[in-house]
Order: C-alpha cells, then sequence, then structure tokens
C-alpha cells in the first residue's frame, strides 16, 4: 500500500496507564475507502487504540497519521477540523436520553457544523430512511425505541455529517443473531455508499468476516497478524486460529 492510499495510519503507538502497559507498538493502517476490523479480546488495547486516534486519550509516543497529516499533538481547532473527519456507532448507542431521535441524529450537525434545525431535521429524517427507519420515530424518545432500532439511530447519527472516517466500536454486541446482521448489511451499504473509510473493533467474527476487507488482531497491545478477510480462517497464527474458534485450548491463557 503506497503512502498516498493510506487514510489512517498508526506507527508504533504505545500508551501506558501507570504501570498498566495497554498499547505496546501499534502498527496499522487503513487504506481509503476499505473496511479493517480489529478483532481481539476484551483488555487487549482495541477501545485505547480508537481513542487515541480520536485524542480522547495522548498516546505515550508513536504516530498517528490521517490523510498523511501527523495528529498527535493537535489541539483547539485544528483538532476540532479533524474530528470533522470522523462518525462513531458507539458500542451501547450512546444515545441522549432526553433528545429526540431526530436531535440524537442531528446532533453533530447542530452542534458540530451549527446547522439550523430545520435543514438539519431534514438530513436526520434522510439518515433515519438510509438505515431503514420511517420518519415517524423522529419525535421519539431512545426509551421508545427497541435495541435494535436504537443501533439503527446511532448508525444514522454516524454518518450524518458524511463523515470521510467511520469508527465502529462492538456494533452487533447486545443484538439477536439476525438484527446483528441487519446491521452488518447497513455498516456495508452506508459505509460504501459515502465512500467513507471503516475501522471496526469486534469480538464478532461474523460480524467481521461480512463487514471487513482486511481483518487484524491485536493481543497485548500489538498487531500480531493482519490480512485479507478471506485468509484469515488460514492465517497460520495460533493465536488468531484460537481466538475465532472460541477455544479454552491454545497460547491465549485467560487470566482468572
Amino acid at each position: 500500500m503506497t503512502q498516498a492510499a493510506k487514510k489512517l495510519e498508526l506507527r508504533d503507538v504505545r500508551k501506558s496507564f501507570g504501570a498498566n502497559h495497554v498499547l505496546r507498538g501499534v502498527n496499522i493502517s487503513v487504506e481509503k475507502g476499505k473496511s479493517l476490523v480489529v478483532i481481539g479480546g476484551s483488555g487487549t488495547g482495541k477501545s485505547v487504540m480508537i481513542k487515541s486516534v480520536l485524542g480522547i486519550v495522548s498516546p505515550d509516543s508513536g504516530s498517528i497519521l490521517v490523510d498523511g497529516q501527523e495528529t498527535t499533538g493537535l489541539r483547539g481547532k485544528e483538532r476540532d477540523a479533524l474530528m470533522r473527519k470522523f462518525g462513531m456507532l458507539f458500542q451501547g448507542g450512546a444515545l441522549f436520553d432526553s433528545l429526540q431521535i431526530w436531535e440524537n441524529v442531528a446532533f453533530g450537525l447542530i452542534q458540530g457544523k451549527g446547522v439550523s434545525r430545520k435543514d438539519a431535521y431534514d438530513v436526520a429524517i434522510e439518515k433515519l430512511r438510509a438505515v431503514g427507519l420511517p420518519s415517524r420515530v423522529a419525535k421519539l424518545l431512545p426509551a421508545e425505541l427497541s435495541g435494535g432500532m436504537q443501533k439503527r439511530v446511532g448508525l444514522a447519527r454516524a454518518i450524518a455529517t458524511n463523515p470521510e472516517i467511520i469508527f465502529f466500536d462492538e456494533p452487533t454486541t447486545g443484538l439477536d443473531p439476525i438484527m446483528a446482521d441487519v446491521i452488518n448489511d447497513l455498516i456495508i451499504e452506508t459505509s460504501k455508499g459515502l465512500g467513507a473509510t471503516a475501522l471496526s473493533i469486534t469480538h464478532d467474527m461474523h460480524s467481521a468476516r461480512k463487514i471487513a476487507d482486511d481483518i487484524a488482531m491485536i493481543y497485548k497491545g500489538e498487531i500480531i497478524w493482519h490480512g485479507k478477510a478471506a485468509d484469515i480462517d488460514h492465517s497460520g497464527n495460533p493465536y488468531v486460529e484460537q481466538f475465532i474458534k472460541g477455544s479454552a485450548e491454545g497460547p491465549i491463557k485467560m487470566e482468572i
């Protein structure tokens, strides 16, 4: 992959919290318009990796490039401008309980871009329809929707600003298998429709296989395998093989 083709790249990114070394030199990149899924167990560094890209936590060392631009250390207006490139579907939905559905979807437009409420409402309706929700849900509150519908609202919010890069944090967690597959299909449709670059973190292998162009595995804060999604079942890596089989036997030992 040429440097020009890389939308997002992490080079030797490290992050510790006291004696807890979470990221131990992460090296990974995502090609423009492609979907990369990072798999790994709980506590392996997946979420901290995304938080480092977003600037929620500051890496101790290393480089994070977006469109070839170094982003570590960006502050103020420069950080705000960078954040406009991103959309995110949070694991738990993270909807605002007191806001109507359309206000949740349009939050980034109104608060981040200064779009009028009338125009933002129109965009919200458009994005809700894009994820298969009728306009009648717009005036409801999150508590009035099912878990699957809330996940769709979260996806509509993630794409409302037409982002260049979308993060998906455990997008199918808590959903039944059928609804999870519906969400997988919507992730593919909406990402490709925008021409967006997608980075997802999950432990759901069905979801990973379906939405990914490439899959990487993180273990103890390092990327230990990175390849095409079609190659995951014959990776030749014992850690990957144990993880995708969900086996208690293998090099990965669960801490009890």
